[in-house]
């Protein structure tokens, strides 16, 4: 007989599929009800937690010196929150309490601005807040290391979900080098990168190739969780290689500061140029600010219009020279140094002294007299200044530079222009002789510098280049290669170049420029002194203002680098030779230096060895290195280790012969090394890998430590060394 009883059985199955069915038909239904009647509701629920074409911003791209060092990078920036509902939700609570003091004192380690008790009370605040899901933990960015800290926290070091720590995540742009060539580098406004917002300067300029091309994503919410989807993936900017190195642009803003800091001056610039290519090799634009620092506001090299005074004259005499009106034995008379020019009088700087009488040309730049290049060039274009100034535009002073810096301005020079009654409109019969000194112009920095860039390179002119390539992952994209100002390949003569760098190198080694001169190598250059128009009131306005300036190059019998300095300054004394001319030399002469390479063997006496002061620290490593240069060491400890070893903490001390490495007492990590005559880096390391926080003053070898050697220390602490 069947177990199976059909009576029995098939009733159930009936109920539990008729329940089945009813319950299928419930779910048609409700989807319909939820498709129909409130289709609308829970659209806009999808709509809360779904986000379309949402832009994905792209990376910006590095700029870089001539040698690939990074002048402006894009970095990562955090704000840091606390999300106490997600923390309540994952069952974390328990173990926040715990840990919260911990977490706070962490946080005072970390920030030591506010205290523990500062940090827990604002912690507590938010977790009773409304604003709880989104609490700020610190309110300003952190950069990555600091953020790396806080994740090592107690509770922060769980993931999202179970913590409730959470960031949101900035680019902002950086200049490692900070200041250095500021304005020409440029920034971005409230220094984030969010693509659109470069200020000034090359980033400016280059914006469309460092900026990159925008994303798009769309978000959607799983799991209660944001996942990101992309659409079109981001393309990340272009770095772009400039011509700027480093080290000069360095070297040119503490030669600046300095001579300003010296004479009170208030605006100082410099531009360095290779003569070969127009390669800007360093640009520097300080202005005094109120606090009496000095920092780049302007960028007053490319900007500024201002009349150049006596670097100006041998564009004058250049252009009588090219049109043959005159030659280097063309005599003038000079008298006692004043002479009247229609109703006004013009002086030379030693008009008190007598003048300088009957000169020639080359001397009259030689020594810089205002006299003898107006009256030249009075004698030779008085009836027709047009020619003149023709003359002038030949030389490629106010050609078109197309500099690469939004802002840059281009030279002023006026051409003279006659109405139809043959009458001057927009000129006087004083303009010809002023001009021909530096005023009734108004003409760059960076201007002044190609004119003599032209001259050091034979003639011809290059157009400034301030940026060399675009490169996008290790690939060129784009080149800028040197380019000649069109029409301006041969600016003169060969043989009226060649006039022209005799002169100017005269007036360095024997005229007013001497000392922008070098013992080591020749310089050719023209000093300037003018008087800065204070607009409509003119040049006598109470106290006089001056723009001191020295435009040359270097070694003038090879030029390799050509070279600008300008100074602006309030009363007397002022000197284009002894105050611009000055700063050139410290330039012209640390450039050069830099460019030195000697063989030692040129230089040692075989007599002698070279024992060489060294700092305290590894001296395992001191012992690798001193060896590897053959120099002798005595030990007090075994040096078969190899230098990755184990390091070994001592001092060295400088002996006739050798250099002694002593092992000094090494103390646990409780209590405090002695640092002293080490170095910065040696010293941090060994004192804040026992968790005490270190704090420098000075720069040298370490003299003193607030915690002494051998004392109990605990974590948290701060040590100040001091460095001398």
């Amino acid at each position: 007989m069947s177990k199976f009883d059909y009576n029995k059985i098939m009733p159930r199955y009936s109920i539990i599929a008729c329940m089945l069915t009813l319950l299928a038909i419930a779910v048609v239904v409700k989807a319909g009800y939820l498709m129909t009647v409130k289709k609308s509701y829970w659209m806009a629920v999808a709509d809360r937690v779904k986000q379309d074409s949402v832009r994905a911003e792209p990376m910006r791209g590095n700029i870089l010196s001539c040698d690939g060092q990074l002048l402006a990078s894009s970095l990562p920036e955090f704000k840091i929150y606390m999300d106490f509902q997600q923390l309540h939700d994952s069952g974390t609570d328990s173990l926040w309490n715990v840990k919260l003091d911990s977490i706070c004192e962490g946080l005072h380690y970390i920030f030591p601005e506010r205290s523990a008790a500062q940090f827990k009370a604002n912690l507590n605040e938010g977790r009773n807040s409304k604003k709880r899901r989104h609490w700020p933990i610190w309110p300003k960015r952190i950069n990555y290391n600091t953020y790396s800290e806080v994740k090592t926290l107690p509770v922060f070091r769980l993931s999202k979900l179970k913590s409730g720590f959470h960031e949101e995540e900035f680019n902002s742009r950086e200049n490692p080098y900070g200041s250095l060539a500021r304005r020409t580098v440029g920034d971005m406004f409230a220094a984030k990168d969010q693509g659109r917002t470069a200020r000034c300067g090359l980033e400016l300029s280059y914006d469309s190739l460092l900026r990159g091309t925008e994303g798009i994503v769309h978000r959607r919410k799983v799991l209660n969780k944001y996942l990101s989807i992309t659409d079109t993936p981001p393309i990340n900017g272009c770095d772009i290689i400039t011509t700027i190195d480093v080290n000069m642009q360095d070297l040119a803003e503490r030669a600046v500061i300095d001579e300003l800091k010296e004479i009170n001056g208030n605006v100082g610039v410099a531009i360095v140029m290779e003569v070969k290519t127009g390669d800007v090799k360093a640009i520097v634009n300080m202005e005094k600010c109120v606090d009496g620092e000095y920092r780049e506001i302007k960028n007053h090299a490319v900007s500024d219009l201002l009349e150049p005074g006596s670097v100006f004259k041998p564009v004058s005499i250049m252009t009588a020279l090219q049109d043959g009106v005159c030659d280097t034995n063309e005599v003038v008379e000079t008298g006692n140094g004043v002479f009247p020019m229609y109703g006004r009088d013009m002086k030379d700087w030693n008009w008190r002294r007598g003048g300088y009488g009957t000169m020639n040309l080359p001397k009259t730049l030689k020594v810089s007299s205002n006299i003898g290049v107006s009256r030249i060039i009075d004698k030779y274009y008085h009836n027709d200044p047009a020619r003149f100034v023709r003359g002038v535009y030949r030389s490629g002073i106010n050609a078109n530079l197309h500099i690469p810096i939004v802002g840059a301005a281009r030279a002023q020079i006026r051409m003279p222009k006659k109405n139809k009654r043959g009458e001057w409109i927009n000129w006087s019969k004083t303009d010809l002789p002023w001009m021909s000194i530096g005023y009734v112009t108004q003409i760059p920095p960076i201007y002044t510098l190609t004119f003599y860039n032209a001259i050091a390179n034979g003639g011809k002119m290059m157009q400034p280049r301030f940026v060399k390539a675009a490169v996008k992952d290790g690939e060129v994209i784009e080149e800028f290669p040197p380019v000649v100002v069109k029409g301006h390949e041969q600016i003169a003569s060969p043989k009226v170049i060649k006039d022209m760098q005799e002169m100017l190198r005269k007036v360095v080694s024997e005229g007013l420029g001497k000392k922008a001169g070098s013992d080591a190598f020749q310089v050719a250059g023209k000093t300037g002194t003018a008087q800065i128009s204070k607009g409509s009131v003119g040049y006598k306005s109470g106290a006089t203002n001056y723009l001191l300036s020295f435009a040359g190059y270097f070694p003038a019998d090879d030029p390799r680098y050509s070279c600008i300095v300008c100074i602006q300054k309030s009363g007397l004394p002022a000197s284009g030779g002894g105050m611009s001319g000055v700063v050139f030399h410290n330039i012209a002469e640390g450039i050069m230096a830099q460019d030195i390479v000697r063989d030692i063997s040129e230089v040692r006496d075989s007599s002698y060895t070279a024992i060489p002061d060294v700092k305290a620290g590894n001296i395992l490593s001191a012992d690798y290195v001193l060896s590897a240069l053959h120099i002798r060491t005595k030990t007090n400890f075994s040096t078969s280790l190899s230098p990755t070893s184990k390091p070994v903490w001592g001092l060295a001390e400088r002996r006739p012969s050798a250099v002694a490495l002593i092992r000094r007492r090494e103390y646990s990590d409780r209590f405090m090394p002695d640092v002293h005559g080490m170095g910065a880096r040696d010293a941090v390391y060994l004192i804040e890998s026992r968790g005490v926080k270190c704090i420098i003053k000075g720069r040298g070898r370490v003299t003193a430590q607030s915690i002494g050697p051998g004392m109990r220390i605990k974590k948290g602490q701060r040590c100040v060394l001091t460095l001398e």
